[in-house]
């Protein structure tokens, strides 16, 4: 029996991050083993908040950090120091990070100085190309070498943990909590419990095509061709675009330049979790360079192109609704087309299977953290 509750600090600054620890979050505060508390560091102000006010998680720490077009540098410095004194005033029993985020790496190193145990929601995905995707592959490596406890979403994941020399004992599977967020957001939907946006602009009788694009490897080249074969596929008769763009110049230049006026293309801003997974549900076909999308889509049952030569989530690829296209013009608007062509192709990729989970990753969580705490309590007064 524990004596005291667990004393949980969650610490994240993305919107992914938010999707994907908010029911995290949540459930560890339905329970009465916790005492929470949650630090952000903004690393995307305006798209973090979006999913805070969503899940109705309010932040015991904001420590707002990020300035305009810093350096990966500057950041990681400003986020260690950010957190130092959080750290200090909490004395967490447990800190817990997501992902692959300059936060959730400065996380991380923020509790190994302070020598607390890090639990690492979502570990042993790998590339294994420090490059792709930059400089995520390489959070995702110092993470590990940092955490305490290994939340692996698939089998796949825990072997590339074991496969580094973890301990066994510190890694668990428990499923992807992101699919916890989207499956409880389409159930919602479906029920009218939570209501999406009205898109008075989009044609029933066109084939909707839901765009996100945004890692910084593609940034140059890479982007021009994305939005070249975005640009053909709009000439098609059967088609309608919507692309909600993220804020970083590097995006926005280029799509601006390429999509802004044409027929069948709706650029948007970076819409709410609620009304976006509510998009994701009406679409034909989903292209993206998001790892939180390639998850979510299966669940959604939606054929899914990945603008990446490489992923760290291949279960999908394997299972067959995902496919790999980068960011090579005529592959992107080949695979397209054969999607929206041939009724076969798309039914092969469109069967709702998802690999990454069931929805009940948060309980396994809580359920792993608190047997954690009673064996290393009990080892401590032995």
């Amino acid at each position: 029996m524990l004596e005291k509750k667990i004393r949980t600090l969650f610490v994240f600054g993305t919107r992914p991050e938010a999707i994907k620890l908010c029911p995290v979050v949540n459930r560890l505060r339905s329970r009465p083993e916790f005492e929470v508390s949650v630090c952000v560091t903004a690393q995307h102000r305006g798209l973090l908040d979006q999913v805070l006010a969503a899940f109705e998680v309010v932040p015991d720490f904001d420590l707002d950090l990020m300035l305009p077009d810093q350096t990966l540098a500057q950041s990681t410095s400003r986020i260690v120091a950010g957190l130092d004194p959080v750290l200090r005033s909490v004395a967490p029993d447990m800190l817990l990070v997501q992902g692959d985020t300059t936060t959730t790496f400065c996380g991380a190193l923020a509790g190994f100085y302070q020598k607390l145990p890090v639990g690492h929601v979502e570990a042993g995905l790998r590339t294994w190309d420090i490059w792709q995707p930059f400089p995520e592959e390489m959070n995702r490596l110092l993470a590990t070498r940092l955490a305490t406890l290994h939340f692996a979403a698939t089998d796949w994941a825990a072997a590339n943990l074991f496969a580094e020399g973890v301990p066994a004992d510190r890694v668990a599977v428990t499923g992807n909590t992101g699919i916890d967020a989207v499956l409880y957001v389409r159930d919602k939907l479906e029920q009218g419990k939570l209501h999406g946006l009205d898109w008075p602009q989009l044609d029933p009788a066109r084939k909707l095509i839901v765009v996100t694009a945004h890692r910084r490897e593609s940034f140059g080249e890479g982007f021009e061709h994305i939005c070249s074969a975005l640009g053909r596929l709009a000439e098609r008769p059967d088609v309608q675009i919507v692309y909600p763009v993220h804020p970083n110049p590097n995006v926005q230049a280029p799509v601006r330049r390429h999509l802004t006026g044409r027929p069948n293309v709706l650029l948007v801003d970076p819409l709410e979790y609620v009304p976006f997974v509510d998009l994701m549900r009406r679409a034909w076909i989903l292209i993206t360079d998001s790892g939180g999308v390639q998850e979510e889509g299966p669940s959604l049952g939606k054929p899914i192109l990945v603008l990446r030569a490489k992923t760290e989530r291949p279960e999908a690829v394997q299972a067959g609704t995902v496919k790999l296209v980068g960011t090579d013009e005529d592959a992107i608007v080949r695979e397209a087309a054969r999607l929206l062509e041939d009724p076969q192709e798309y039914e092969r990729m469109a069967r709702v299977h998802n690999p990454y989970g069931d929805g009940r990753a948060s309980g396994r969580i809580a359920d792993l953290i608190v047997s954690f705490i009673t064996r290393y309590s009990c080892k401590n007064n032995s």
